[in-house]
């Protein structure tokens, strides 16, 4: 691909303009391989997404996919991820006690990153913790969920919140706010 000034100014726009750029009836293992390029070229090799979420991103925007090739090429990439096994199953947040437990371990893990000066660990860190609060966020606003689990939904994305602006406190602010009475009122003991 020629050398071309790309106007996105952010990940995901990027990967859209490429993919309509590129002008393709369908999106498989080529065309992904082009969108990495050229974000990892933009943005760093800590910008860059497994080709699978690449892909769902191109299919809502209303690309159609070639599901072999794009397993095969997540096949691939995962298994030449450093960080995959680290951050597997990592984001739990069903009940209190799992949040607390991923968010400390999420923790855990900011601080080996920033003792080791690894940015793209700690960049992968920042991101799944802004996931979970998004996702909880998402279950919280969703009228079909019953109206407790949307409270304690609501509760768990400003725990995610507050880590995010504070991560060094997070432990201590978390400690007083289940002994709130704000917290005993809404949720009883934990």
């Amino acid at each position: 691909m020629e050398k071309r000034e790309w106007k996105s100014r952010t990940k995901r726009d990027l990967m859209i303009e490429v993919w309509e750029y590129l002008d393709c009836e369908s999106v498989g293992a080529d065309e992904l391989e082009t969108i990495e390029s050229i974000v990892r070229e933009r943005f760093g090799e800590g910008a860059v997404e497994s080709p699978a979420i690449v892909a769902r991103l191109l299919a809502d925007e209303g690309a159609e996919l070639r599901h072999a090739e794009v397993l095969e090429l997540d096949a691939r990439h995962r298994s030449t991820d450093p960080y995959e096994a680290m951050f597997r199953n990592v984001l739990k947040f069903s009940t209190f006690a799992q949040a607390a437990a991923s968010i400390k371990n999420l923790h855990n893990l900011r601080r080996e990153f920033d003792r080791k000066k690894d940015q793209a660990g700690l960049r992968r860190v920042n991101e799944t913790v802004l996931k979970g609060k998004q996702r909880a966020e998402m279950i919280a606003r969703n009228p079909k969920v019953d109206e407790k689990k949307r409270a304690e939904k609501a509760e768990i994305a400003e725990w995610f919140a507050v880590w995010l602006r504070q991560p060094d406190i997070f432990q201590d602010w978390l400690e007083l706010r289940q002994r709130s009475k704000d917290f005993q009122k809404k949720f009883g003991e934990q």
